[in-house]
């Protein structure tokens, strides 16, 4: 099924007959021109057709249609115990110098370093946030999984954050202020005489940096993207007064989206990517450092070594001069809204090169690649193999644990199109992925993935057809779009195409990206 975001789309009619199946939140004008462009024959009712059937096939595999029923006691423990799990399984480890992680034995007491330590972020903001009982701070998982921390750090911070939230309480009268992400307190850099102690008094040091993201309102560059100057300088710091006395600093990076790490990531021993882990995140959190689980997470974007490395980077509508931000359309005058390039229309001039797509076409150097992540163990890729079944390609691959502690690994298959493809095409492109179990040291399992040839087409938007290449495409067997394990080939002799209904013909030129 496809749906738009709210109010999205100008052309009900046209929506439809492209397959637009559900227009959110309906209005009585979209109703209206369906109907009218049924009555004047410009929209059929078998399209209609096909729309409604595909909503309807999501509908009767909910839990509604199969019988749930609603309750107002809802299994609070179980909730948590499923948020604690799904957040172990996401944890990336960036970085694990000399083995930083997981925390030696010897690792008692720790100074606990960043506002978000003490104020961890749960999760998103408007649609991307949930209801939750409560929200496990970095330092209440730490205590609970029988670490010590600093009292005069804590207080410090605690004192700080609570004056911090009331110089920036929202606007009573703001009708929007309960639905905007609430302003975080600013970054605290102890002096240089605290620091010293801490590093003295206790095992290891943690900075976390936090970032709210969400609905309404689009990321800034300084200060969000990138660090703030108060951030840069507390990770500095704190690398120098505990690497002076041979201790270790981790990073814990608690954010929805990408920022900028290129130009700080050599300094501390460990990284550790929580995301936003929910209301038990602390405590998750913990075990990771702890060693009680191994992450095993991926990155499912690319971090660039700057913002302008992004394709996309030189058309998003956005004012960088007057710090401009849009929130459903308005609430901004129309005289600062002429300075905001594209926010009316806007050309997509990076094409199908965006993410990973982008980089590893144009072999531009990022900081992290799509698929990264580290574990406490290793693994090997043995024995890949490739069988076609009418159509349907599987892929396998035996995965050792050949290290030392249980883990788990993300396999990742990508495909790379033939050279002589008649559309352009990415140097590579993510077409499955797949998780071991968690395997104890020396223990195989053989992973099985599945394409299907349909999945190697790509739109023409000349002919509206979906376009398969005859040819020789590459499957590629990765732990990232920059490590290949193994690669493998098929050979499609005939190749395909799929009409669709011709509503995506350029009606401008666009100057697209090209390789």
């Amino acid at each position: 099924m496809v749906m738009t975001d709210w109010f999205g789309g100008k052309t009900p009619a046209l929506q439809m007959y492209a397959g637009n199946d559900l227009l959110m939140p309906g209005s009585d004008k979209q109703y209206q021109d369906i109907v009218a462009a049924v009555k004047e024959g410009s929209l059929s009712i078998e399209n209609l057709d096909i729309n409604v059937r595909r909503v309807l096939n999501l509908i009767v595999q909910s839990p509604r249609f199969k019988g749930y029923k609603y309750s107002n006691t809802p299994d609070l423990k179980a909730h948590a115990a499923i948020t604690r799990q799904s957040a172990a399984e996401g944890m990336i480890l960036l970085k694990n110098n000399n083995d930083a992680l997981p925390f030696s034995a010897k690792v008692k007491t720790v100074a606990a370093f960043g506002v978000t330590s003490y104020d961890f972020i749960a999760g998103g903001t408007g649609s991307g946030d949930v209801n939750k009982a409560y929200t496990v701070s970095l330092v209440e998982g730490l205590n609970n999984a029988g670490y010590k921390l600093n009292a005069d750090l804590q207080q410090l911070y605690e004192k700080h954050i609570r004056d911090e939230n009331e110089k920036n309480k929202p606007d009573p009268n703001n009708p929007f202020a309960t639905f905007m992400p609430k302003i975080r307190p600013g970054e605290l850099t102890p002096e240089a005489v605290v620091l010293k102690a801490q590093a003295t008094a206790t095992d290891v040091a943690l900075i976390t940096i936090g970032r709210t993201s969400g609905e309404f309102m689009d990321r800034k560059i300084p200060d969000d993207f990138e660090l703030t100057k108060h951030e840069k300088q507390l990770i500095d710091e704190v690398c120098k007064a505990f690497h002076a006395v041979g201790k270790k600093v981790v990073v814990i990076l608690n954010i929805g989206g990408v920022i900028e790490t290129a130009s700080w990531k050599e300094l501390p021993d460990a990284i550790l990517l929580a995301g936003q882990a929910g209301q038990e995140g602390g405590n998750t959190v913990a075990d990771a450092l702890s060693g009680k689980i191994n992450p095993s997470g991926k990155l499912a974007s690319t971090y660039p070594v700057k913002y302008e490395d992004i394709a996309s980077s030189s058309n998003f509508p956005f004012d960088y001069k007057s710090d401009n931000q849009f929130m459903m359309g308005g609430g901004v005058s129309k005289e600062k809204k002429d300075f905001v390039r594209n926010v009316d229309y806007t050309n997509y001039e990076e094409g199908i090169y965006v993410g990973y797509r982008y980089f590893d076409t144009f072999d531009k150097a990022v900081s992290y690649p799509f698929g990264f992540g580290l574990s406490y163990t290793a693994f090997n890729y043995l024995n890949p193999k490739i069988i076609e079944t009418e159509g349907v390609y599987t892929v396998t691959v035996d995965v050792k644990n050949t290290g030392k502690v249980a883990g788990k690994e993300i396999v990742q298959l990508y495909v790379s199109a033939p050279v002589n493809a008649q559309l352009p095409k990415p140097a590579k492109e993510l077409k499955a992925f797949a998780k071991t179990k968690e395997l104890k040291p020396g223990e195989s399992e053989t992973i099985s993935m599945k394409v299907n040839s349909s999945e190697l087409a790509s739109f023409h938007e000349n002919v509206s057809a979906w376009v398969i290449d005859s040819g020789a495409y590459r499957v590629l067997i990765g732990t990232s779009s920059k490590d290949i394990k193994a690669s493998l080939s098929i050979h499609i002799e005939q190749g395909a195409e799929t009409k669709a209904n011709d509503v995506l013909r350029l009606q401008e030129p666009v100057n697209a990206l090209k390789k």
